[in-house]
């Protein structure tokens, strides 16, 4: 279970740039299970990834990629406790100066590598940027703080500086509290161009953590998620986003969540480690 398939000099702990952790914790989710293969899923996909990417001229497989194993019993664990246990996981790569790269799994997951990253970078120096198609910015859902859904509230307890972008669905609570605390949100109908870009990095601080649930692209390119919703954002608008961030800004790391696979389709999994090879290569030659 090695990203890649990497020969061991280029994928061995102490001489890697990045560090995946697969997390396939899957507790809260409410429509569509099975997130908890989407770890597995995405690494087996990018067995039959082309190393080199044409569009920044490098192969950042040289940079060196780890794989660690997944938490070992993590589906046992409350919310709460997988949290803490991310957080502390996410801290011992943060500390080797390494740059994390989380696979999910539910969004819950993000909250722990949000925490790990905060205590290194400081709230000041950093904002989230959160690709969506929803809100999850419930403050419960089923009696439970720490449902998929109110994953970024929990995040936002932890700090205030958080952008978002690709929304399409929420509810009138959720509304309110982005009202109410003027929260910066890019709808998915407000299109992804040059323009809306600028808008978004303005927004934000020199240090990026980038959360992204795969809902937030179109289901023609994203069917295999949890609860797809229509009127996403296309491939060419993430990726020209997500450059754009690299380009202007220091990306201290990210994840990518929510892939649901479904049995016999196999695009979705390979088109989900291809864009985590995409952010990675993007880190690599632009961030600052």
């Amino acid at each position: 279970m090695n990203f890649a398939y990497l020969q061991k000099k280029f994928s061995q702990y102490d001489s890697s740039k990045f560090v995946i952790l697969p997390i396939p914790y899957e507790i809260t989710t409410t429509y569509i299970k099975g997130t908890k293969k989407g770890p597995e899923a995405i690494i087996k996909a990018s067995y039959d990834l082309e190393l080199y990417d044409h569009e920044t001229d490098s192969n950042i497989a040289e940079k060196g990629i780890h794989t660690l194993q997944s938490i070992k019993n993590i589906n046992r664990l409350s919310p709460e406790k997988m949290i803490e246990k991310v957080s502390w996981v996410t801290r011992e790569i943060l500390d080797d100066k390494k740059i994390p790269v989380l696979l999910g799994g539910e969004h819950t997951i993000s909250i722990g590598v949000v925490k790990a990253i905060l205590d290194v970078f400081g709230k000041e120096n950093l904002s989230i940027v959160h690709l969506d198609a929803h809100a999850d910015m419930k403050n419960e859902f089923e009696n439970n703080k720490y449902s998929h859904v109110c994953t970024l509230r929990r995040i936002r307890e932890l700090t205030d500086h958080t952008i978002h972008v690709g929304v399409r669905s929420l509810d009138e609570e959720e509304m309110e509290y982005i009202k109410k605390n003027k929260i910066q949100i890019f709808w998915a109908n407000e299109k992804i161009n040059a323009k809306t870009i600028k808008d978004i990095i303005k927004h934000t601080k020199k240090n990026i953590y980038i959360t992204l649930d795969l809902d937030v692209l179109d289901p023609s390119i994203m069917p295999s998620v949890g609860t797809p919703e229509p009127g996403g954002l296309g491939w060419y608008e993430i990726l020209s986003l997500l450059r754009s961030i690299c380009e202007q800004k220091n990306v201290v790391g990210f994840d990518v969540v929510e892939l649901c696979p479904i049995k016999g389709l196999a695009y979705p999994n390979f088109t989900t480690a291809k864009l985590v090879y995409k952010i990675m290569s993007y880190i690599d030659k632009y961030s600052r």
